[in-house]
């Protein structure tokens, strides 16, 4: 999988890219911030993508580590629906 990743890096970029901000936006963000601060947020987050697309196109599982987490957040969120389901 990682040398699939290896012969596309516009894809890998992309994923990674999503993933992160996926995970900034459910975990990190506390409220709405102006444009202007949201636009360095993104831009640092996709500076920090092409960080992670390098330690990606060394052999580090990076894309699978983020879909874990991933994973795990929705399995949460899963769970605090059937929680408040349960209760009502």
């Amino acid at each position: 999988m990682t040398d699939w990743f290896r012969e596309h890096p516009w894809i890998a970029y992309i994923l990674i890219f999503v993933l992160i901000t996926y995970v900034y936006n459910k975990v990190f963000r506390a409220r709405k911030l102006p444009l202007l601060k949201d636009a360095i947020i993104y831009l640092m987050l996709a500076l920090g993508s092409v960080m992670l697309l390098f330690f990606q196109l060394a052999g580090l599982p990076i894309i699978i580590s983020l879909a874990v987490a991933v994973g795990l957040m929705l399995l949460v969120r899963i769970r605090y629906f059937f929680q408040e389901r349960g209760s009502k």
